[in-house]
């Protein structure tokens, strides 16, 4: 029996694109180049029938070592909290007031992306420090 080594995360959003761009900035992703016969995206999206034009966008760690991101569009918005939710890893090995002055330093960033800061969560004994935050359709990740 073979092991899976790869994942993909997939996101239901309003604006597969926007979403997708929004996160390569946060994680340094990149997109990808649009299908070969196609110069852009708009070229491709084009091409599409209206129904699925700007219908999904997806991108990837330029080092390959992160999972692929994918966004596909559904017609209902966010209702509740989501079940799943990305760890951005920006505080890694810090501990304390070291830990959360370089959470809040991207925090700081983040929100200058269109991100909104939530809460955070103060070290406790058990976990370090985190920032729990919302993308621009409002799904929940944490800075962690």
């Amino acid at each position: 029996m073979s092991t899976i080594r790869q994942v993909q995360v997939t996101f239901d959003c309003a604006e597969p694109e926007r979403l997708a761009r929004f996160w390569c900035e946060v994680l340094g992703y990149v997109a990808p180049p649009p299908p070969e016969e196609f110069a852009t995206w708009d070229d491709f999206n084009r091409s599409q029938s209206p129904e699925d034009r700007d219908s999904w966008f997806a991108c990837s760690d330029p080092s390959g070592v992160g999972p692929r991101l994918y966004f596909q569009r559904v017609p209902e918005g966010k209702v509740v909290k989501n079940r799943v939710h990305l760890d951005v890893r920006a505080g890694t090995g810090l501990v304390g007031e070291e830990r959360l002055a370089t959470l809040e330093a991207e925090c700081v960033r983040l929100i200058q992306l269109g991100a909104a800061r939530v809460r955070v969560l103060l070290a406790d004994g058990d976990n370090e420090s985190c920032i729990v935050m919302q993308d621009i359709e409002g799904n929940e990740f944490c800075l962690d």
